[in-house]
């Protein structure tokens, strides 16, 4: 063990020696800095990334987007024009399709409502609802529940919040009467744009193959855990702007070999991108930023940035995941064999990074700062809420090479009675935490190991060592193990992070 003092250069110089990309602003900033140097410097997603012209069937404006396609062969080639296409069917692509946006080309789902009756201070538009449905899904404030009510207003493209009674109409907010097929606004849309979305997808189907590239795609209904485009086996989805959809932008469904590259997916109402039972599927260099608008519950239930379940194999490599209002990225529920590696995570409302009933998982060489400080309900700061990476009830992860800086807590690793599984019984085994360096400041962040009395951590299946300290005093207690507090020279003296050294910085 060495305790040392230090400088903010040297944290600096650490990151950078290490092979980790050093902030560009210093440590004390760090939440609130620029992307990283480096190899993410060049970061270009999105529409703006696509330089490729398209040669093959025109879809215009005019069209019916979703006929055209259906009667075209497979193997066709598609080349949107520039300009909004009202989709009012899901597209449904055939193997070895290209739906290719020409510069300006957007799908949306939505429909205008272009009459309105003044009454009583607000204004009603009647006769554009869908039937009664039940609402799904968990929000933060679950007592409405409105979050999982699909229809989204726009007015001029500002994006309005949903209330839960007539009373409650305010300028900026919208209610929806099922019951009497009426909107009502607070605020005058007299020469206004106003959008309801609408359609629940844009994109979907079984085929194989298929190549979506260039498009916006913006105000789909999608029900909660549902995407606006869905992407299958073996698609190759690129350089496209995902925005503004009721639910989850991109959601991966069986999408075994797929490649996601380069798009940017942001402001969705619940999640930016989901991934259900894939197997060796890529996601790479997106931009997923500014996600769930529409209140689903912050903490635990899918919202967020990038949510992974059920899939083998695989990588997420050197995305940006930022101002996410909860999980930056989140591995949940029988992910196995996947590798995690050169991502910048932060200032996303929940953990940076959460591991949770998986196994054989590599966190690796990703850059974690200023995660956890926007939970709220069933929610806290203790190393049971999480961390700049929290691994929960998992078997065989290895946390190495990372940067975890000014998060609500450090490495959070929690042992909890989860029930058993497909592996038989959910069990937090052969955690290692190596070569990360980890920056703890103020209140009670911390690092370290929790476990309830139904699920005690085994000697020796958790090993930290070789890791980097920065702490605001070395006499703080800022490391525990099953509810001990430890200062860096008791958690030294106690053998539990061999190697290791500790500084002021």
């Amino acid at each position: 063990m060495k305790l040392v003092n230090t400088s903010l250069t040297m944290i600096v110089a650490a990151l950078a020696a290490g092979g980790l990309a050093a902030p560009v602003a210093q440590a004390t900033t760090l939440a609130a800095s620029a992307a990283p140097t480096g190899p993410m410097a060049d970061f270009t997603v999105g529409p703006r990334y696509l330089t490729t012209a398209c040669q093959g069937t025109s879809i215009q404006t005019t069209h019916n987007a979703a006929a055209v396609i259906a009667a075209a062969p497979a193997g066709t080639t598609f080349c949107f024009a520039a300009g909004t296409h009202r989709i009012g069917q899901t597209l449904k692509p055939k193997n070895g399709d290209s739906l290719v946006g020409v510069s300006g080309a957007l799908l949306t789902g939505s429909i205008r409502l272009p009459t309105w009756t003044a009454t009583g201070g607000q204004w009603r538009a009647t006769g554009h609802l869908p039937a009664a449905y039940a609402a799904s899904g968990q929000c933060e404030n679950n007592v409405a529940n409105i979050c999982g009510l699909r229809e989204q207003i726009f007015v001029n493209g500002v994006h309005l919040t949903r209330v839960a009674s007539q009373a409650a109409v305010k300028a900026g907010t919208f209610y929806a009467n099922y019951a009497t097929n009426a909107i009502y606004l607070g605020s005058d849309p007299t020469g206004k744009a106003v959008e309801m979305s609408k359609t629940g997808t844009a994109i979907q189907s079984t085929a194989v193959g298929v190549t979506v590239r260039g498009l916006a795609i913006e105000h789909f209904a999608s029900a909660p855990q549902g995407g606006a485009l869905v992407v299958g086996k073996q698609w190759y989805v690129w350089a496209n702007d995902v925005r503004w959809n009721h639910a989850v932008g991109i959601m991966m469904v069986t999408a075994d070999n797929a490649r996601v590259l380069r798009n940017n997916v942001h402001h969705n109402g619940q999640l930016g991108m989901g991934q259900y039972k894939a197997v060796s599927a890529t996601i790479s260099r997106n931009y997923i930023t500014a996600n769930n608008t529409d209140g689903f519950w912050i903490a635990d239930w899918e919202s967020g940035g990038l949510k992974t379940t059920w899939s083998t194999g695989g990588s997420v490599l050197e995305n940006m995941i930022h101002n996410n209002l909860g999980v930056g990225l989140w591995s949940d529920a029988y992910d196995d064999n996947r590798l995690f590696s050169g991502n910048s995570i932060r200032t996303n409302a929940a953990d940076g990074i959460r591991f949770e009933i998986g196994r054989n998982g590599v966190i690796e060489k990703n850059w974690i700062a200023g995660n956890g400080f926007g939970t709220g309900r069933n929610s806290g700061t203790s190393l049971w809420d999480g961390g700049g990476i929290n691994v929960n009830t998992s078997n065989t992860v290895a946390v190495r090479n990372n940067s975890v800086v000014d998060n609500v807590n450090g490495v959070s690793i929690q042992s909890r009675t989860r029930g058993t599984g497909p592996w038989g019984t959910n069990v937090l085994r052969d955690v290692t935490v190596s070569g990360n360096f980890i920056r703890m400041h103020a209140g009670v962040q911390s690092t370290g190991m929790v476990q309830n009395s139904g699920s005690p951590i085994p000697a020796g299946e958790v090993v930290l060592s070789a890791n980097q300290y920065r702490v605001d005093s070395l006499t703080a207690k800022r490391f525990q193990r099953a509810g001990v507090w430890y200062t860096p020279a008791t958690w030294a003296r106690a053998g539990l992070d061999a190697g290791s050294t500790y500084a002021v910085g």
